[in-house]
């Protein structure tokens, strides 16, 4: 018989609990409870994590099946579906946000020269979402069509490490573009965008924060060529220039010029058009940077 320390409680070893009491104590995480702590929830819920759980049933179930190990395993609270399900409604969110921002902060430190693909030492974020199907019968305030329930998962994902640093949940109506105004940019930080957030007016935003983005433009975009800069048409580039927007409305809500280039992908034969607001980095570095999101 095992009589050493579990997996689990090994890996919660290198938590910082400190900053978690910290958490605690700024929202009052522990007024007025008794037996079932925020670490015991949070125990609980990284456990589920970690094995796979699907609902608070099949999380009770599982631990209790492990009782006399509990202790050990760093859970000192009675675990009952009911207990974890009013711990998950009346706790304060924020306890576990700002705790993620500490084990984020700590993560990126580790992966700070982690390779990624590309030769860039700035800080590179894919933004996107994904649509999660919901049974309507189960969740009616989900609805998303006549028949059909559905929530928008928005994850900023830092490429290096692939930690994400932003996840939001919205109505599965949401307008994916809408969720960049949930984005503090971060000057000097690159975002790569798909064509569904093309919005001039948002990407003015990042460019006014001292942000770069790289994003891909739609084949109807309105503009004028400034000037074409000389490329190596063996790496794939077709194009690299500088262009500003001619549309009606597109060129009011982004007045300042943009980098356009066209590239085919060697590997699949896909033409590409990236629009970017940066000017200094090479034409195959900006079509490296979409393809490592």
């Amino acid at each position: 018989m095992n009589s050493g320390r579990t997996v689990f409680a090994q890996v919660m070893e290198f938590l910082p609990l400190p900053e978690f009491r910290t958490c605690v104590a700024r929202y009052q995480g522990e007024y007025k409870v008794r037996g079932f702590s925020c670490l015991d929830q949070f125990f609980c819920l990284a456990f589920a994590q970690l094995t796979y759980r699907e609902s608070l049933r099949d999380i009770e179930t599982c631990l209790r099946a492990m009782q006399p190990r509990l202790y050990h395993m760093g859970i000192r609270g009675r675990v009952a579906r009911s207990t974890l399900a009013d711990a998950n409604e009346t706790r304060d969110w924020r306890i576990y946000a700002d705790f993620a921002q500490t084990l984020i902060g700590t993560a990126k430190a580790l992966y700070a020269t982690e390779p990624f693909g590309v030769d860039l030492a700035a800080t590179v974020y894919a933004f996107d979402s994904t649509t999660i199907d919901l049974c309507l019968a189960l969740f009616p305030w989900a609805k998303f069509r006549e028949h059909k329930g559905a929530i928008k998962l928005h994850t900023l994902l830092n490429l290096r490490g692939n930690i994400p640093e932003v996840v939001a949940i919205s109505d599965g109506k949401w307008h994916d573009v809408k969720a960049l105004d949930l984005l503090l940019p971060l000057a000097g930080a690159y975002y790569v965008l798909d064509r569904g957030y093309l919005d001039f007016a948002r990407l003015y935003r990042l460019h006014q924060a001292a942000a770069f983005f790289v994003t891909r433009a739609k084949t109807n975009l309105q503009f004028a060529r400034r000037a074409s800069h000389p490329v190596d048409k063996t790496t794939g580039i077709r194009c690299d220039q500088t262009i500003v927007l001619t549309g009606p409305r597109t060129a009011t809500l982004y007045p300042l010029p943009l980098r356009r280039i066209r590239y085919t992908d060697p590997d699949t034969g896909r033409r590409l058009v990236f629009l970017t607001n940066d000017v200094t980095l090479p034409a195959l570095t900006i079509a490296q940077l979409y393809k490592s999101r």
